[in-house]
């Protein structure tokens, strides 16, 4: 069992929270890119307010703890760890909630590489709690333009949570998925549950556009971002997402065991 405090130093000693690899001036450029509207940055979401990028610098600096200085424009970002745990706190107590109605609930990624383990441990203990662990869409093509053009991907599922893969790679289960910030898989994902009068999610859990995209439509979301990534943060600000625990979303996949370990237990979720 992990402590609040044994947390806490674990993710300022692997960069996880405190000074992360994130930069200060990829940060600002999301910011800019994000008040601008941006779909690149609103990743599926449509904010209701005017966020202009002072706005958003602000908000950073009381989610993620980021200076709120626009005067500090290079060096790395930083997290501070009492804004994440305090956030994984509330995250674990919507999974608590959920697992007490035995609600259905739907997991995804645009991070497989880094988070699959994580994400596939909290759907293992849903399930094993008699939550439904939806995965509709196995298979469908979601086309999504990148900087390098339109790509054909494929939705498939790793560990109950549900990823887009290339669509010419092999079904060999070898690649875990593609990085992507679109929210065109959570509402290809949400269509196909729906089909039929389908079961569709109490609980979507994520990040980038599986959180913002499933926020906007109205399913309650929660899940992880980095300094990086306002969408989620600006999504929760305005109540369409309910809970986004800032944190470094590029480390070692392992340096986030000890995150699961801590969320399961505070959500009574430890098998």
């Amino acid at each position: 069992m992990w402590s609040a405090g044994a947390l806490r130093a674990h993710l300022v000693a692997v960069g996880l929270a405190g000074q992360v690899a994130t930069s200060r001036e990829s940060s600002l450029r999301s910011y800019r890119l994000f008040a601008a509207r941006d779909p690149r940055f609103l990743i599926g979401l449509d904010p209701e307010m005017t966020w202009r990028q002072r706005d958003v610098l602000g908000l950073m600096a009381r989610k993620c703890g980021v200076s709120a200085d626009p005067g500090c424009t290079t060096g790395q970002d930083v997290i501070d760890p009492r804004f994440t745990l305090a956030a994984l706190d509330r995250f674990a107590e919507r999974l608590a909630a959920v697992a007490r109605r035995g609600g259905p609930v739907l997991l995804g990624t645009g991070h497989p590489h880094r988070l699959i383990g994580f994400y596939g441990a909290l759907a293992d203990a849903l399930s094993a709690a008699g939550c439904e662990v939806l995965t509709p869409a196995t298979g469908r093509r979601v086309d999504i333009t990148t900087r390098f053009g339109l790509r054909t991907y494929n939705l498939d599922y790793v560990r109950g949570v549900s990823v887009v893969r290339e669509a010419t790679a092999s079904r060999s289960r070898c690649a875990t998925g593609v990085h992507t910030h679109s929210p065109l898989p959570i509402r290809t994902v949400l269509a196909a549950a729906a089909e039929g009068g389908g079961t569709l999610p109490e609980l979507v859990v994520g990040d980038h556009g599986w959180v913002c995209g499933a926020g906007q439509l109205g399913f309650e979301a929660i899940g992880l971002a980095d300094t990086d990534d306002p969408a989620p943060f600006v999504g929760e600000a305005e109540g369409r997402v309910s809970v986004v625990v800032p944190l470094d979303d590029g480390v070692r996949s392992d340096y986030y065991r000890p995150l699961t370990r801590y969320v399961l237990n505070r959500a009574c979720l430890s098998q």
